[in-house]
């Protein structure tokens, strides 16, 4: 069940309360003056990582598989490569007629 925070509107005491969900916010009598005039307020959002989650681990998994890539493509040759010098061999033109 959440935890809410209350402000009576009768004796501005605020409260916090644990309730369901379907439960409606003026149904909420105030411990110290009785009232049902409670208001409920906007509450910061609280959470527990329960088990093996680890903060960033996405980020972790992105960078490593960015180092695999680039591993991967530095055994790749170069692709703006160098002409070889021109020798006999390949200087003529070919006579394939």
């Amino acid at each position: 069940m959440p935890l809410y925070e209350y402000v009576c509107e009768a004796c501005d005491h605020s409260f916090e309360a644990m309730q369901s969900l379907s439960t409606k916010p003026e149904d909420t009598t105030c411990p110290k003056c009785q009232a049902a005039k409670s208001r409920r307020i906007m509450s910061s959002f609280a959470s527990k990582i329960v088990g093996t989650h680890k903060t960033g681990f996405s980020e972790i998994k992105a960078y490593n598989m960015l180092d695999e890539r680039m591993d991967k493509l530095k055994k790749l040759p170069p692709m703006m490569g160098q002409r070889a010098a021109p020798t006999e061999a390949n200087s003529q033109p070919s006579s394939s007629e």
